[in-house]
């Protein structure tokens, strides 16, 4: 989706967000796996959101510092991936058209590849340097879930449990750490 869409519309529109939420989620995550979301998404049975409005409530507060914390590391790695694909930083592009867009799409996915390629190699390889042959196959289709979406409201109190539970582990890890 282009730019212009929010983040969750994103999300909720991906295939990402089905298997989420289908019978499937074990082959995604691992028992206590989860993602973090800023506060502008729900919290699910997967996903764990920062609290909207803290409301000088320590405990939130606190928390929410902790999910900023692992944000702010996760902008470093889209830092890193761009400067190693310079052609990352400038892609001014008006999106005409789908094809235009899966275009976009498909080359961000094939510099995040190779960067995790160059990686796992220990090479110190940048675009700069030339380029680089690679022979690709086909694209990989993985296929939708079988199963239905969950009930909307009993998702969100799935998600608000797992946040309470994700809250209360990472309060007590942030206490143990500091001595409080």
């Amino acid at each position: 989706m282009p730019g212009s869409y929010h983040d969750v519309t994103c999300l909720r529109q991906s295939s990402l967000w089905k298997r989420m939420h289908s019978q499937q989620q074990h082959l995604l995550f691992d028992r206590g796996q989860y993602l973090l979301g800023d506060s502008g998404y729900t919290s699910g049975e997967r996903l764990v959101a920062a609290f909207r409005n803290a409301g000088g409530d320590k405990d939130k507060t606190d928390f929410n510092t902790c999910i900023a914390h692992v944000r702010i590391a996760n902008e470093h790695c889209i830092g890193i991936l761009k400067s190693r694909w310079h052609s990352l930083k400038e892609m001014r592009t008006q999106l005409k058209n789908h094809a235009e867009n899966q275009y976009l799409v498909r080359w961000v996915r094939c510099c995040i590849l190779l960067h995790n390629f160059l990686n796992r190699r220990r090479d110190d390889w940048t675009e700069a340097d030339g380029p680089i042959e690679v022979e690709v196959e086909s694209e990989v289709q993985i296929p939708a879930p079988p199963t239905p979406l969950l009930d909307e409201r009993a998702m969100i109190a799935r998600g608000r449990r797992r946040r309470l539970e994700v809250q209360s582990k990472c309060l007590a890890y942030m206490r143990n750490v500091n001595g409080h």
